[in-house]
């Protein structure tokens, strides 16, 4: 039986190595490491949380788009110009353009998380999704709150 064992670990030798698995992978039922905080529960609890916000807020921004503004072919300057220029309209824009940023960022460092192999990889994959994100939510909040309406 050991020479099985043994021929079967020269045909194979990489399966049991911990680069050949996503990290979340390696060692199962191996007790995890002690963490400070509970942030991943707070991003647990955030994800659920927004993921209602977000339906909510879409399907409001849908309704009022397609029913009550009578469709996307209406969509205009002047139609955004109605919209921004009241200030509860801005604001449910602006929130659903930070819920859906920072939901998808969560979700999308999860799985930077479960997937990258070295913590180098890790840290600047994390650091241009923070950065991107940070970017399109200030280019994003700016536009909305700059925005003149009066401006033809």
């Amino acid at each position: 039986m050991s020479d099985l064992t043994t021929h079967a670990a020269k045909l194979a030798p990489t399966l049991a190595k911990s680069h050949d698995r996503p990290v979340s992978l390696d060692n199962p039922r191996a007790p995890r490491r002690q963490t400070k905080g509970n942030f991943e529960l707070y991003s647990w609890v955030f994800m659920r949380l927004s993921g209602v916000a977000l339906i909510l807020l879409v399907f409001t921004h849908l309704i009022y788009g397609l029913l009550i503004a009578t469709g996307v072919h209406r969509v205009s300057y002047s139609y955004v110009a109605d919209r921004w220029s009241n200030p509860a309209w801005q604001l449910a824009d602006l929130a659903m353009l930070w819920l859906a940023q920072l939901h998808g960022g969560n979700g999308l460092r999860t799985v930077i998380a479960d997937y990258t192999r070295k913590d180098i990889s890790r840290f600047w994959l994390n650091t241009l999704l923070a950065i991107s994100m940070v970017l399109i939510m200030s280019l994003g909040a700016y536009t909305i709150l700059t925005f003149d309406p009066h401006i033809h």
